[in-house]
Protein backbone atom coordinates (compact mmCIF):
# COMPACT_ATOMS: atom_id res chain seq x y z
CA UNK A 1 0.00 0.00 0.00
CA UNK A 2 0.98 3.68 -0.28
CA UNK A 3 1.20 5.64 2.61
CA UNK A 4 0.51 9.67 2.25
CA UNK A 5 -0.94 10.62 5.55
CA UNK A 6 0.98 10.09 9.06
CA UNK A 7 -0.87 10.15 12.72
CA UNK A 8 1.92 10.36 15.42
CA UNK A 9 1.21 10.19 19.19
CA UNK A 10 3.63 12.06 21.28
CA UNK A 11 4.87 15.69 20.97
CA UNK A 12 8.06 15.16 22.95
CA UNK A 13 11.52 14.81 21.71
CA UNK A 14 11.31 11.78 19.34
CA UNK A 15 7.56 12.87 18.20
CA UNK A 16 8.36 16.36 16.97
CA UNK A 17 11.14 14.38 15.47
CA UNK A 18 9.40 12.62 13.30
CA UNK A 19 6.67 14.73 12.48
CA UNK A 20 9.76 16.92 11.31
CA UNK A 21 11.24 13.88 8.71
CA UNK A 22 7.62 13.37 7.27
CA UNK A 23 6.38 16.92 6.79
CA UNK A 24 9.57 17.30 4.68
CA UNK A 25 9.81 14.25 2.82
CA UNK A 26 6.31 15.40 1.75
CA UNK A 27 3.95 13.44 4.09
CA UNK A 28 0.68 14.86 5.71
CA UNK A 29 1.35 14.81 9.30
CA UNK A 30 -1.06 14.69 12.14
CA UNK A 31 0.13 14.97 15.47
CA UNK A 32 -1.41 14.30 19.10
CA UNK A 33 -0.66 14.89 22.52
CA UNK A 34 -2.99 15.02 25.91
CA UNK A 35 -1.52 19.10 26.00
CA UNK A 36 -2.20 22.25 23.84
CA UNK A 37 1.23 23.21 25.56
CA UNK A 38 3.10 20.08 24.03
CA UNK A 39 1.93 20.78 20.96
CA UNK A 40 3.11 24.87 20.81
CA UNK A 41 5.93 23.70 22.01
CA UNK A 42 6.72 20.50 19.31
CA UNK A 43 5.68 23.27 16.35
CA UNK A 44 8.12 25.83 17.69
CA UNK A 45 11.20 23.10 17.94
CA UNK A 46 10.10 22.32 14.16
CA UNK A 47 9.78 25.30 13.24
CA UNK A 48 13.19 26.43 15.05
CA UNK A 49 15.22 22.73 13.77
CA UNK A 50 14.29 23.48 10.37
CA UNK A 51 15.23 26.89 10.38
CA UNK A 52 18.76 25.73 11.51
CA UNK A 53 18.43 23.25 8.15
CA UNK A 54 17.84 26.43 5.56
CA UNK A 55 20.71 28.11 7.30
CA UNK A 56 23.23 25.45 6.82
CA UNK A 57 22.18 25.02 2.79
CA UNK A 58 20.38 21.80 3.57
CA UNK A 59 16.40 22.90 2.90
CA UNK A 60 15.14 25.96 1.11
CA UNK A 61 12.86 28.46 2.56
CA UNK A 62 10.17 26.94 0.52
CA UNK A 63 10.49 23.72 1.92
CA UNK A 64 10.44 24.79 5.07
CA UNK A 65 7.17 26.21 4.22
CA UNK A 66 5.67 23.60 2.86
CA UNK A 67 6.95 21.13 5.47
CA UNK A 68 5.05 23.16 8.30
CA UNK A 69 1.75 23.14 5.84
CA UNK A 70 1.74 19.82 5.81
CA UNK A 71 1.71 19.19 10.02
CA UNK A 72 -1.73 19.60 11.91
CA UNK A 73 -2.25 19.19 15.63
CA UNK A 74 -4.85 18.06 17.85
CA UNK A 75 -6.15 17.04 21.33
CA UNK A 76 -8.26 13.93 20.11
CA UNK A 77 -6.39 10.83 19.68
CA UNK A 78 -9.65 9.36 17.63
CA UNK A 79 -9.07 11.81 14.82
CA UNK A 80 -5.55 9.75 14.13
CA UNK A 81 -7.87 6.56 12.78
CA UNK A 82 -8.04 8.69 9.59
CA UNK A 83 -4.69 8.64 8.64
CA UNK A 84 -2.41 5.40 7.08
CA UNK A 85 0.10 4.93 9.42
CA UNK A 86 0.52 5.74 12.99
CA UNK A 87 3.71 6.04 14.84
CA UNK A 88 2.97 5.83 18.72
CA UNK A 89 6.38 8.08 20.64
CA UNK A 90 4.78 8.22 24.30
CA UNK A 91 6.91 7.58 27.19
CA UNK A 92 8.40 3.93 27.27
CA UNK A 93 6.13 2.54 29.55
CA UNK A 94 4.43 -0.48 27.97
CA UNK A 95 0.89 0.06 30.06
CA UNK A 96 0.76 3.59 28.68
CA UNK A 97 1.05 2.35 24.60
CA UNK A 98 -1.27 -0.15 25.12
CA UNK A 99 -4.15 1.98 26.70
CA UNK A 100 -3.16 4.11 23.19
CA UNK A 101 -3.76 1.49 21.13
CA UNK A 102 -6.85 0.14 22.59
CA UNK A 103 -8.53 3.82 21.96
CA UNK A 104 -6.93 4.02 18.47
CA UNK A 105 -9.00 0.91 17.80
CA UNK A 106 -12.43 2.09 17.23
CA UNK A 107 -11.28 5.03 14.79
CA UNK A 108 -9.02 2.71 12.44
CA UNK A 109 -9.15 2.74 8.70
CA UNK A 110 -8.93 -0.86 7.78
CA UNK A 111 -5.62 -0.60 6.29
CA UNK A 112 -4.07 1.51 8.67
CA UNK A 113 -0.40 0.16 9.91
CA UNK A 114 0.10 0.21 13.42
CA UNK A 115 3.43 1.14 14.67
CA UNK A 116 5.83 1.99 18.09
CA UNK A 117 8.59 3.87 18.09
CA UNK A 118 9.34 1.69 21.59
CA UNK A 119 13.12 1.31 21.66
CA UNK A 120 12.70 -2.09 23.55
CA UNK A 121 9.36 -3.30 24.17
CA UNK A 122 7.84 -6.49 22.60
CA UNK A 123 6.29 -6.04 19.62
CA UNK A 124 4.33 -9.13 19.58
CA UNK A 125 3.43 -7.94 23.16
CA UNK A 126 1.92 -4.49 21.83
CA UNK A 127 0.34 -5.89 18.15
CA UNK A 128 -1.39 -9.04 20.30
CA UNK A 129 -3.33 -6.22 21.86
CA UNK A 130 -4.79 -4.88 18.57
CA UNK A 131 -7.23 -6.10 16.03
CA UNK A 132 -4.69 -6.46 13.50
CA UNK A 133 -1.20 -7.97 14.27
CA UNK A 134 -0.20 -8.22 11.02
CA UNK A 135 0.13 -4.63 10.43
CA UNK A 136 1.57 -3.64 13.75
CA UNK A 137 5.64 -2.98 13.85
CA UNK A 138 8.43 -1.52 15.81
CA UNK A 139 9.40 1.75 13.96
CA UNK A 140 12.06 2.86 16.07
CA UNK A 141 13.67 6.21 14.96
CA UNK A 142 17.63 7.75 17.03
CA UNK A 143 17.46 10.34 18.84
CA UNK A 144 17.77 13.58 17.50
CA UNK A 145 15.15 11.82 14.52
CA UNK A 146 16.17 14.90 11.82
CA UNK A 147 19.78 13.83 12.56
CA UNK A 148 20.51 10.09 12.73
CA UNK A 149 20.53 8.55 9.66
CA UNK A 150 19.29 4.89 11.21
CA UNK A 151 15.88 3.14 11.73
CA UNK A 152 15.16 -0.03 12.95
CA UNK A 153 12.62 -1.97 11.67
CA UNK A 154 11.12 -5.04 14.19
CA UNK A 155 8.20 -7.74 12.87
CA UNK A 156 6.31 -9.12 15.41
CA UNK A 157 5.74 -12.87 15.32
CA UNK A 158 2.51 -11.80 12.85
CA UNK A 159 3.69 -9.05 10.75
CA UNK A 160 2.76 -9.44 6.84
CA UNK A 161 4.97 -9.33 4.19
CA UNK A 162 3.06 -6.44 2.66
CA UNK A 163 3.50 -4.33 5.98
CA UNK A 164 7.13 -4.96 6.07
CA UNK A 165 7.95 -3.67 2.26
CA UNK A 166 5.57 -0.45 3.38
CA UNK A 167 7.48 0.93 5.81
CA UNK A 168 10.94 -0.29 4.43
CA UNK A 169 9.63 2.28 1.40
CA UNK A 170 8.87 4.52 4.19
CA UNK A 171 12.40 4.67 5.60
CA UNK A 172 14.01 4.95 2.27
CA UNK A 173 11.59 7.84 1.43
CA UNK A 174 12.51 9.52 4.76
CA UNK A 175 16.22 9.57 3.33
CA UNK A 176 17.85 7.29 6.09
CA UNK A 177 18.29 3.41 6.29
CA UNK A 178 16.77 0.85 7.62
CA UNK A 179 18.08 -2.32 9.83
CA UNK A 180 16.40 -5.27 10.38
CA UNK A 181 16.04 -6.38 14.11
CA UNK A 182 14.22 -9.55 15.22
CA UNK A 183 11.59 -8.96 17.94
CA UNK A 184 13.54 -9.43 21.14
CA UNK A 185 14.36 -6.83 24.26
CA UNK A 186 15.79 -3.85 22.91
CA UNK A 187 16.45 -4.89 19.63
CA UNK A 188 19.78 -4.36 18.34
CA UNK A 189 21.04 -0.72 18.99
CA UNK A 190 19.74 -0.57 22.55
CA UNK A 191 20.99 -3.99 23.43
CA UNK A 192 24.52 -3.12 22.50
CA UNK A 193 24.44 0.70 23.90
CA UNK A 194 22.21 0.55 27.44
CA UNK A 195 24.58 -2.45 28.79
CA UNK A 196 27.41 -0.54 27.99
CA UNK A 197 25.79 3.25 29.63
CA UNK A 198 25.13 0.71 32.38
CA UNK A 199 28.95 -0.26 32.72
CA UNK A 200 29.86 3.55 32.94
CA UNK A 201 27.11 4.28 35.63
CA UNK A 202 28.93 1.13 37.48
CA UNK A 203 31.88 2.10 36.58
CA UNK A 204 31.23 5.63 38.10
CA UNK A 205 29.61 3.99 41.41
CA UNK A 206 32.65 1.30 42.44
CA UNK A 207 34.99 4.35 41.93
CA UNK A 208 37.25 3.42 39.20
CA UNK A 209 36.61 6.58 37.69
CA UNK A 210 35.18 10.10 38.02
CA UNK A 211 32.03 11.38 35.57
CA UNK A 212 34.51 13.66 33.71
CA UNK A 213 37.38 10.58 33.50
CA UNK A 214 35.25 8.24 32.14
CA UNK A 215 33.53 10.14 29.51
CA UNK A 216 37.07 11.88 27.99
CA UNK A 217 38.34 8.08 28.18
CA UNK A 218 35.46 7.20 25.97
CA UNK A 219 35.61 10.00 23.92
CA UNK A 220 39.65 10.16 23.50
CA UNK A 221 40.31 6.49 24.07
CA UNK A 222 37.57 4.81 21.87
CA UNK A 223 36.96 7.53 19.62
CA UNK A 224 33.09 8.03 20.76
CA UNK A 225 31.64 11.41 19.95
CA UNK A 226 30.22 11.20 23.24
CA UNK A 227 31.12 10.11 26.69
CA UNK A 228 28.60 7.41 28.36
CA UNK A 229 27.34 9.49 30.64
CA UNK A 230 26.60 12.30 28.95
CA UNK A 231 24.63 10.40 26.28
CA UNK A 232 22.33 8.80 29.18
CA UNK A 233 21.90 12.07 30.37
CA UNK A 234 20.88 13.78 26.75
CA UNK A 235 18.88 10.05 26.44
CA UNK A 236 17.22 10.38 30.05
CA UNK A 237 18.39 8.29 32.70
CA UNK A 238 14.60 7.52 33.26
CA UNK A 239 14.48 5.75 29.75
CA UNK A 240 17.60 4.20 30.46
CA UNK A 241 16.87 2.57 33.55
CA UNK A 242 13.69 1.60 31.82
CA UNK A 243 15.03 -0.51 28.91
CA UNK A 244 17.56 -2.16 31.54
CA UNK A 245 14.74 -3.54 32.80
CA UNK A 246 13.42 -4.78 29.93
CA UNK A 247 16.74 -6.26 29.70
CA UNK A 248 16.63 -7.76 32.74
CA UNK A 249 13.50 -8.68 32.99
CA UNK A 250 12.77 -10.10 29.24
CA UNK A 251 16.36 -12.28 29.14
CA UNK A 252 16.94 -13.17 32.86
CA UNK A 253 20.54 -12.76 32.96
CA UNK A 254 22.23 -10.85 35.35
CA UNK A 255 24.81 -8.71 33.53
CA UNK A 256 21.34 -6.76 32.79
CA UNK A 257 21.27 -5.81 36.03
CA UNK A 258 20.57 -1.90 36.74
CA UNK A 259 23.23 -0.70 38.77
CA UNK A 260 21.78 0.72 41.73
CA UNK A 261 23.19 4.43 41.21
CA UNK A 262 21.48 4.54 37.77
CA UNK A 263 18.38 3.86 39.98
CA UNK A 264 19.00 6.52 42.74
CA UNK A 265 19.55 8.96 40.20
CA UNK A 266 16.18 8.17 38.92
CA UNK A 267 14.64 8.33 42.11
CA UNK A 268 16.02 11.52 42.76
CA UNK A 269 14.33 12.93 39.72
CA UNK A 270 17.82 13.66 38.21
CA UNK A 271 16.96 12.39 34.54
CA UNK A 272 19.44 14.27 32.97
CA UNK A 273 19.37 17.44 30.26
CA UNK A 274 15.24 17.20 30.60
CA UNK A 275 15.49 17.60 34.59
CA UNK A 276 18.65 20.33 34.26
CA UNK A 277 20.56 17.60 36.41
CA UNK A 278 22.02 13.67 35.76
CA UNK A 279 25.29 12.78 35.91
CA UNK A 280 26.42 16.28 35.24
CA UNK A 281 24.00 19.67 36.01
CA UNK A 282 23.20 21.88 33.40
CA UNK A 283 21.89 24.88 35.33
CA UNK A 284 24.95 26.61 34.80
CA UNK A 285 26.63 28.21 31.84
CA UNK A 286 28.95 24.86 31.38
CA UNK A 287 27.59 21.41 32.61
CA UNK A 288 29.36 20.57 35.64
CA UNK A 289 30.05 16.51 37.07
CA UNK A 290 27.83 16.11 39.57
CA UNK A 291 30.05 13.02 41.21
Amino acid sequence: MTVQSVGVVGAGQMGNGIAHVFALAGYDVLLNDIAQTSLDKALASIDRNIERQVSRGKVTADEKAAALSRIRTTLKLADLGATDLIIEAATERETVKQAIFEDLLPHLKPHTILTSNTSSISITRLASRTDRPEKFMGFHFMNPVPVMQLVELIRGIATDQETWDTLHDVVRKLGKTAASAEDFPAFIVNRILMPMINEAVYTLYEGVGSVKSIDESLKLGANHPMGPLELADFIGLDTCLAIMNVLHDGLADTKYRPCPLLTKYVEAGWLGRKTQRGFYDYRGEVPLPTR
